[in-house]
């Protein structure tokens, strides 16, 4: 019996087939969902932010489109990167960064 004709019937005021767990399903779902998807999604997500709060010039990035450079300067909702071999400069958005990679100073 699908879940409409379960519904149908219940709502005319007869007995669902298989003691309601049918309707109630749905509801106990949702959780299963938030747990599973959405919540991961959002950590994620944060940490995305974060990564591109704490940017700073020297630092090495990968872009969404698989650029690599070093950072050059910053700017409010975008950063000046300079590219390698040739030193090219160009000008790329905020939300194209796909990793940081911090240089590391040697001792």
């Amino acid at each position: 019996m699908s879940v409409a004709t379960t519904f149908a019937f219940w709502w005319a005021g007869g007995a669902p087939a298989n003691g309601g767990l049918t309707i109630l399903l749905p509801l106990l779902l949702i959780p299963v969902l938030y747990l599973l998807m959405i919540r991961p999604q959002q950590k994620r997500q944060k940490q995305w932010q974060s990564m591109l709060a704490s940017i700073k010039t020297g630092d090495r990035i990968t872009t969404a489109g698989g650029i690599r450079g070093t950072i050059i300067s910053i700017k409010d909702d975008s950063i000046i990167l300079r590219v390698a071999p040739d030193n090219l400069k160009m000008e790329v958005v905020k939300s194209a960064i796909a990793s940081v990679t911090t240089q590391e100073t040697s001792s």
